[in-house]
């Protein structure tokens, strides 16, 4: 499978944020310069931020139905989508696989099973987001892990929005296509 650029971005992310975690903390602890330590610290919440959606991304089966309350819209969604300009702005955001969502590749079932696995991915690393501020009692700091941990949370949370706002058309054009061959 060909790796998408978003993919090749986090991947390499990942890898050279832990590789300067260790040259910094190398750094720190061979020199008595100050800098090295927020250094390392930044590579090290990089590397968390990274690695983190790569692992829950890897770790969430795609085994949720669609028809459950979780992924039911609510009448306010689609106005808020509205109101943000989902639709203007939405073909700009970059995904890890996007074959998963290609109509080329699989059946409309198929995709809408991958948008509430990609929903459940994304919820769970906002929540994920938060886990370094614990970090801060150890080092300090706490309104940069703060700020760092609402600006990660809320790029996912954008995703999660995307998930919502395709997945019941996608989920009328299922129904239409089993009404039609006579499946419901």
């Amino acid at each position: 499978m060909k790796r998408s650029k978003f993919a090749i971005v986090m991947h390499t992310a990942t890898f050279v944020s832990a590789v300067l975690i260790v040259v910094f903390t190398c750094l720190h602890f061979c020199t008595e310069h100050g800098c090295w330590f927020p250094l390392a610290i930044t590579c090290g919440t990089t590397f968390y931020h990274f690695g983190m959606r790569l692992l829950v991304g890897s770790l969430v089966p795609n085994r949720f139905c669609w028809q459950s309350k979780w992924f039911r819209s609510f009448p306010w969604e689609q106005k808020l989508y509205k109101r943000l300009g989902l639709k203007t702005w939405k073909r700009t955001i970059p995904s890890y696989n996007p074959t998963l969502f290609s109509m080329k590749e699989y059946s409309p079932e198929q995709i809408i099973a991958h948008m509430c696995q990609a929903e459940v991915v994304h919820e769970i690393i906002v929540v994920c987001s938060f886990l370094p501020i614990f970090f801060s009692l150890v080092v300090g700091d706490f309104p940069v892990f703060l700020i760092t941990s609402l600006l990660a949370a809320g790029f996912d949370l954008i995703f999660v929005l995307l998930q919502r706002f395709n997945r019941p058309r996608l989920v009328r054009i299922l129904l239409t296509k089993e009404r039609s061959s006579g499946n419901v």
